[in-house]
This record gives structure tokens, sequence and C-alpha cells, in this order.
């Protein structure tokens, strides 16, 4: 079983999830509703198949740029790090977050903050602290030796499994709508040439 910090991690990833799935779900329904009552579910199960394939070759484009997305990441995180400040800027906030959370330090790792302008004027941040309440300044015994870039990299890699499962179950339900969205199209049409 993971520890209490791991589970508080992961937490707010999966209740994400969660609620994404639900407003899909909920989109679905409601559009579902409105194509029957006006009578073209043929149309809607086109459009639940246009939607489908759109997923499908979102997900194969993110298999295969999951290393230029690394890359970007890491890129990015760096450039937060070089244009760090304190004064509350979203970027900074998110560096401290993910430090504070972490319990990491830089991109690969404490290095990382001496070639950035907040060092040579403050040292350190408070994020990197491997204690509350230190203010490391440039002493590097007592910040995180570890860098972020790796243990973000492996909550993600750890999660996948997870994204996967619920991404598989969205696409069965997906492919059970749309087979019933053809079968109550076929069989509306077939009763309106009964009828006469």
């Amino acid at each position: 079983m993971a520890s209490p910090s791991r589970r508080l991690q992961t937490k707010p990833v999966i209740t994400c999830f969660k609620s994404v799935l639900l407003i899909y779900t909920f989109i679905f329904w409601i559009t579902g509703v409105i194509l029957l009552a006006v009578g073209i579910w043929g149309k809607y199960a086109m459009f639940l198949t246009l939607i489908f394939l759109v997923e499908l070759v979102a997900a194969i484009v993110g298999f295969v740029f999951r290393h230029e997305i690394k890359n970007s990441f890491k890129n990015n995180y760096d450039k937060a790090l070089k244009q760090y400040n304190a004064t509350g800027d979203y970027r900074s906030d998110a560096v401290d977050k993910i430090q504070n959370t972490l319990h990491c330090c830089g991109v690969t790792d404490y290095r990382d903050w001496k070639d950035t302008n907040y060092y040579s004027e403050k040292g350190f941040p408070k994020s990197c602290c491997k204690l509350e309440g230190c203010s490391p300044q440039r002493d590097a015994d007592k910040v995180n030796n570890e860098g972020c870039f790796i243990k973000v990299m492996t909550i993600i890699e750890s999660e996948m499994g997870v994204v996967a499962g619920i991404s598989f179950g969205v696409a069965c339900f997906q492919l059970i709508g749309i087979s019933l969205a053809y079968c109550l199209s076929r069989a509306i049409t077939n009763n309106q040439y009964e009828i006469v």
C-alpha cells in the first residue's frame, strides 16, 4: 500500500479524471436526448463515431510524441527556474508547489539553481528545504538533492495504468453507444417503411 503522502499526491489526479469522465458522459447523454427528440439517431451514431476516432488519433499522437512531451516539460520547467521569483508569479508558484509536494529541488538536481538570477541574489528558495521552516540560502546540505523532473516523470508513468484503464472503459462504453445508436436508427428506419 502506498504511503499517506503518496496517496495525497495522486488523489487530485484521480479526482480530475473522474470529473472529466462525469462531464464527458453528461454531454453525451444530453446530446443523445436532444437527437432522440429530433429523431436523427443515425447522425448521432456518426457523431459518436467521429468523436471516437478523434480520441483514438489523439491517443496515438500522444503515445508517438511522448518523448517530445517529456522534453517540452523539462525545457519549460528549466525556463520557469530561470525566471523564478518569490513574488507570486504563476510559474514560480508552480515550481514551489512541485518542489514542496515532491520534496525535490531543481530540474535534474539542486545544482540547477546555481545558474539562476534568484540564486545569485538570495540562494536556494525555501521550497527546496529538506525540513519545514528552514532558510537554506546557499547551504546545499539543507536542500533536497534529487531533481524534480525525474520525480514528476515517475509519477506520470506510474499513473499511466489508471489513465489507460479509464480510457479503455470510456472507449468500450462509446463503442456500445455507437452500436446501439446504429441499431436504433435502423429499427426506426425499418418501421417507417412498414407503417405505409
